[in-house]
């Protein structure tokens, strides 16, 4: 029988935001959805699409069984794009990456389907954020984990470079990938973790994710110069939730979100008035909408601006929780984190995004 699986990156407890949610519905879909994976699971097991004959646990590492060919490549499932793009960009030729949540996709209240469940169950390997990005998926992820090389890349991190904010009661924000060096952690995890899969194309691995980094550096040089452009009075980026916490910390661009990490909190009338009086005192040119989050609470935002006086502009719709669509520059990690900063820095600056080669329609960026 094959050994079980044992997560050599440990989690962490559940979000809970700061606003108020909806906990019945929450606890009760979690639940529907928990029996539907255990009884496909079982399923599975019994017919043994998950067994003894996939992988074998060799001097403490996981090793694919059948050998790696570009005709044969690892199964790679991850939950995120972010992910996907980054397990792309290391496995290379001898990888097959699909990810379960495309764009616009909001990772918090991702439901799992049963499809779902079977192509994490057909996978050599599963990769996932961690952190309890993905909500109520996490239980099904943990249950797999039992049965299949599966790693929370986030939770590879040290604890140390995590943010804990004190009103989430010690838990972490998972929006690990808006600080490119964060990032960059999450590449090497998934380097090492690909070496021990497939040992014989470890160099490729190695040399893949090298130039990746190398990469990612120079991104992170350019987002840093790129946040110094704005002044320091209007420096301040306003979303809808609070996804930006580690792109503020990494380059000292305050944020300020109307709900809080994860989207399932509600934003109420108070936060509404609290934040159009701080845009108001500032003059803060520019708000954003996001592409994964109802743009709803940000348009009443800028409704109750002008109800005080002043006219602040939606300066384009931000990539957060998702990468954007598939063949496009914003459908690769590099291509997001690029868009974004160009979006919110032209945004504040009031200039065209016309000279970074991103198109703008009727106040809103076009994605």
């Amino acid at each position: 029988m094959m050994p079980v699986w044992k997560n050599q990156y440990p989690g962490t407890t559940g979000m809970m935001g700061r606003r108020r949610l909806n906990r019945t519905k929450v606890l009760r879909d979690s639940a529907r959805v928990r029996f539907i994976a255990v009884a496909i699971l079982c399923g599975l097991i019994v017919i043994g699409l998950i067994g003894c004959s996939r992988t074998r646990l060799e001097r403490g590492q996981w090793q694919i069984e059948r050998p790696v060919t570009e005709a044969h490549p690892i199964k790679i499932v991850t939950t995120t794009g972010m992910i996907a793009d980054a397990a792309s960009e290391v496995g290379g030729r001898w990888v097959s990456v699909k990810a379960l949540m495309g764009p616009g996709v909001d990772p918090h209240l991702y439901k799992a389907r049963e499809g779902d469940v079977l192509l994490l169950a057909d996978a050599d390997l599963i990769l996932y954020n961690g952190l309890h990005l993905e909500g109520k998926m996490t239980d099904i992820l943990k249950q797999l984990g039992d049965y299949i090389p599966t790693v929370a890349v986030a939770e590879a991190i040290p604890e140390s470079l995590l943010i804990a904010p004190p009103e989430y009661e010690g838990n972490y924000d998972p929006h690990i990938w808006f600080d490119v060096r964060l990032w960059m952690r999450v590449v090497e995890t998934i380097r090492d973790v690909l070496v021990e899969l497939d040992p014989s194309h470890a160099a490729d691995y190695r040399a893949n994710a090298s130039r990746y980094l190398q990469q990612l550096e120079e991104l992170h040089e350019y987002v840093w110069n790129r946040a110094r452009e704005v002044p320091e009075r209007i420096r301040v980026l306003i979303t809808a939730h609070d996804a930006f916490n580690y792109f503020s910390r990494a380059y000292h661009f305050p944020v300020r979100g109307l709900q809080g990490i994860s989207t399932a909190a509600e934003a109420g009338i108070s936060d509404v008035r609290e934040l159009a009086d701080f845009i108001v005192s500032r003059r803060i040119p520019a708000i954003f909408v996001e592409t994964s989050v109802p743009p709803r609470y940000i348009e009443a935002l800028r409704e109750a601006v002008r109800a005080r006086g002043f006219d602040v502009k939606i300066g384009g719709a931000l990539y957060s929780d998702a990468l954007g669509t598939p063949g496009t520059p914003e459908g690769t990690y590099l291509g997001m984190v690029r868009y974004n900063i160009d979006t919110i820095v032209s945004a504040l600056l009031q200039q065209p995004l016309s000279q970074y080669g991103i198109e703008k329609q009727s106040g809103r960026a076009s994605i």
